[in-house]
């Protein structure tokens, strides 16, 4: 696509037609995305041992942390890189994508490195335990500790590239890593009989090649991409700094308080069996699929909404929001349901173990009951991102995930038990929306305001 063919994606082509454009590669690359995370699951799940499963399970917060490094200077840069095109600032654009990468990899490789060297200490406080201890080891040093910084950047890179209008050349490159990762988990753990640790090099490998793919995709198109990998680029001041932080800060506070939440729920869910803490895992893992969905919806309409506020066309902006979120709900209904009414056939096909089955379907019905509502309340948080909120976003992704849930998860363990941790997601996301419309209703009332002052103005001229 060339930077013609990207102006008038943003600018003037249909609203329908743009908010499709961008949002259905980035939704696709999403669900590829989950599902070489399930295929982990599923491959390790063919071993026939839960402490396995368990144990990817417990290293999952962790690995996820690096989703949130990601998406702090991934979104955070790509909202930059957006409203500057919009305002013609192309050295800001450089600027602002070097900064993000270079930042990234540096952060990634400190994470990697102390994660190896407090893995003892850090694991058991996780939820490892004796059965699971050496696999997340095993798990977590290929994943983690060699596999930070090419899993924050090519999913960075994938965030700044969108951010131009390469939305299909980004989701192409998330898709490389995880159609790669789901052909080489069966080799590492079956066929090579390296198990859990099959999974780990498996990903590390898939990540590597994804990162690979956006640096000769940003070279091949230097005539048209704006952004740099040039490190002369990087710069930290001029608001740079400042603007990419606090605007990739709720997503990565999103993500570091899902995190926690999921480290929470572990340690409670290990307390009453391992076979509970292996039904979680699936479950979660399923539920990534409405997740995704919402991820792919909400993230994808960043560049149409960010370059639009800045340019000033309010009502394109406002037709892009209305477009995303009748889709965003009529898909996550679609992939809600499909979840409910196929629970046992979905968990069952990771597992043989009655047990963790069990525990598993249970799991899955009760997380899934609200995910036609998530996609609304991620479009409300990446709005106000896309807009260079700060505060907003961030307490809104604070209520949905770590505010909200932890506290439900003690009051309904105590009440109903094991199920009742689970229903504290369910809570949370009711809570979350509740407070993102109120949040997201005035601000809609002003673009309102500002649409009416620019018609009253061209009248008059």
């Amino acid at each position: 696509m060339s930077e013609e063919e990207n102006k008038h994606l943003f600018e003037t082509a249909p609203v329908l037609q743009a908010v499709v454009a961008l949002e259905v590669p980035t939704v696709i690359s999403q669900l590829i995305t989950v599902v070489y995370n399930m295929a982990d699951t599923f491959f390790i799940g063919q071993v026939g041992d839960p402490n396995q499963i368990a144990a990817a399970s417990v290293c999952l917060p962790l690995f996820m942390l690096l989703t949130g490094m990601a998406n702090l200077f991934g979104i955070g840069g790509s909202s930059l890189i957006a409203r500057s095109l919009g305002k013609g600032d192309f050295d800001q654009v450089k600027k602002a994508a070097a900064f993000s990468i270079w930042t990234a990899a540096s952060v990634a490789l400190v994470y990697g490195i102390l994660i190896y060297a407090y893995r003892s200490v850090l694991l058991p406080l996780v939820g490892s335990d004796n059965a699971t201890y050496a696999f997340c080891c095993q798990y977590a040093f290929w994943t983690i500790t060699v596999g930070a910084v090419p899993t924050v950047l090519s999913a960075a890179l994938a965030h700044l590239v969108r951010a131009e209008g390469y939305s299909k050349e980004a989701s192409i490159g998330i898709a490389i890593g995880g159609i790669l990762n789901i052909f080489l988990d069966p080799i590492f753990i079956s066929v090579l009989h390296m198990e859990i640790t099959g999974a780990a090099v498996a990903t590390l490998l898939s990540n590597i090649a994804a990162l690979i793919y956006f640096v000769l995709i940003i070279r091949k198109k230097r005539g048209s991409i704006i952004m740099s990998l040039d490190p002369r680029y990087y710069a930290a001041k001029g608001g740079i700094l400042r603007e990419v932080i606090l605007v990739g800060m709720p997503s990565a506070i999103m993500n570091i308080c899902g995190v926690l939440s999921n480290i929470f729920m572990d340690r409670l869910m290990v307390s009453y069996s391992d076979e509970a803490l292996a039904g979680i895992g699936i479950a979660k893992k399923v539920d990534l699929l409405t997740y995704a969905v919402a991820t792919g919806l909400s993230q994808g309409v960043i560049p149409l909404i960010g370059y639009n506020y800045s340019a000033k066309n309010y009502k394109r902006m406002m037709a892009s929001l209305k477009t995303t979120f009748i889709l965003s709900f009529a898909v996550a209904l679609t992939c809600t349901v499909f979840l409910l009414t196929g629970a046992h056939v979905i968990v069952r096909a990771f597992i043989d173990d009655a047990k963790t089955v069990m525990y598993g379907v249970q799991f899955q019905r009760i997380i899934c009951v609200t995910g036609p509502i998530i996609p609304i309340s991620m479009v409300i948080i990446t709005m106000f991102q896309a807009v260079g909120q700060k505060t907003v976003p961030m307490v809104l992704s604070m209520l949905r995930k770590g505010g909200g849930d932890i506290p439900a998860m003690l009051v309904m363990n105590h009440l109903i038990g094991v199920n009742g941790i689970v229903w504290a997601t369910p809570i949370a996301d009711v809570i979350s929306l509740i407070a993102s419309i109120i949040c997201f209703i005035p601000f809609w009332k002003k673009l309102q305001q500002k649409i009416k002052e620019s018609e009253a103005e061209k009248a008059c001229s």
